[in-house]
């Protein structure tokens, strides 16, 4: 029988594409004989690279735009020959983060295209990644989370003094881009005066921004979910960091972080987040894989849902990996387990 083919999308148009590309070195790296991997690097214009390209690529650690000149469509049935000269794929692993790659838009083109796909699917990606509509769906299936609300770059062009007033939250506050990831964009205001900046920054990312109350004091933990319609829940971590909230330096910066796994906290607690990550993966209709993470408010007793992320970073220094290692799964173990749930789902 021969090995499965992996295709091994990585890069894409958004902000976090030189994180995708450092998960698709690691995946590289760690994958084992079982399977016969092709890497395809998207370039920041959304072209894709050849694989002897690609493989340059991922060695530099970015591909800019005009780089690549393969259309995604290719990849279906014959058409894949024309890239690899293997013949088509049995497994698609989009290993992308953020707008055009995490949204559910590669996803239904995988899906059109009849090639099977690590991960969500779209209304699970396009839920997870847009922050207004998961807080919707989180809070239509009684998840607890810190009160919110959202403005629109319409409502916020015609009269920014009653958007502002319109928002009703008690400081300090989190104004986020409803749809980017990576804390891009994101700011932590503690009064009125520089929430107004706040929000135009926000809406150069994204017409539609959520506005958080800020859970203060909160320690923050997460858990890894795997697994389709029966998911398993990891060992609970917990990220602690140097700056005022998890940014992208934070998150993305060697020794800016430090993870704790297992989490010390009660087994109430740890328990507690474990159900509630298997509620958020299947009230957004997640598969796979996926990240949720959490707000402890130790004082109060209290364990609030911050939200779920459909395709968390996966280096072998990430969380979402490291949580597994924890649970007695290696990294390899993990790659092949995640491919055996995206032919689970064809």
């Amino acid at each position: 029988m021969s090995k499965p083919h992996v295709l091994l999308l990585c890069g894409g148009a958004s902000g976090e594409h030189e994180v995708s590309l450092s998960s698709a070195r690691s995946v590289l790296t760690a994958v084992n004989d079982r399977f016969a991997v092709t890497p395809l690097v998207i370039d920041k214009g959304g072209k894709l690279l050849a694989p002897e390209s690609s493989l340059r690529a991922l060695g530099a650690g970015k591909a800019e735009a005009g780089t690549g000149d393969l259309q995604l469509t290719r990849l279906a049935d014959g058409g894949s020959e024309n890239i690899t000269g293997r013949g088509a794929f049995d497994v698609v692993f989009p290993l992308l983060h953020g707008p055009n790659g995490e949204d559910g838009s590669v996803q239904g083109l995988l899906r059109l295209l009849g090639l099977p796909f690590v991960g969500s699917g779209v209304l699970g990606s396009a839920v997870g990644m847009d922050k207004l509509m998961m807080k919707s769906v989180f809070a239509a299936a009684g998840l607890p989370q810190v009160p919110y609300r959202g403005l629109s770059r319409a409502v916020w062009l015609s009269d920014r003094r009653s958007a502002m007033d319109s928002i009703g939250l008690q400081f300090p506050l989190f104004v986020k881009p409803a749809n980017l990831g990576s804390s891009v964009g994101i700011a932590k205001v503690s009064e009125r005066a520089p929430l107004e900046n706040a929000l135009d920054e926000a809406f150069r990312f994204d017409r539609r921004v959520i506005v958080e109350a800020a859970a203060v004091g909160a320690r923050e933990l997460e858990v890894g979910v795997l697994g389709n319609d029966r998911p398993k829940m990891s060992p609970v971590g917990e990220i602690r960091f140097d700056s005022e909230f998890y940014d992208y330096g934070a998150k993305y910066t060697e020794g800016r972080a430090q993870l704790s796994i297992p989490a010390q906290v009660p087994n109430h607690i740890a328990q507690r987040c474990r159900k509630l990550a298997a509620k958020a993966f299947l009230a957004v209709d997640a598969a796979g894989l996926a990240r949720v993470d959490f707000f402890y408010l130790e004082d109060e007793d209290v364990v609030l849902v911050n939200e779920i992320n459909s395709m968390p970073g996966f280096t072998t220094t990430s969380m979402y990996p490291k949580l597994w290692e924890a649970a007695g799964l290696s990294y390899p173990e993990l790659i092949g387990e995640l491919v055996d749930l995206a032919l689970e789902r064809r």
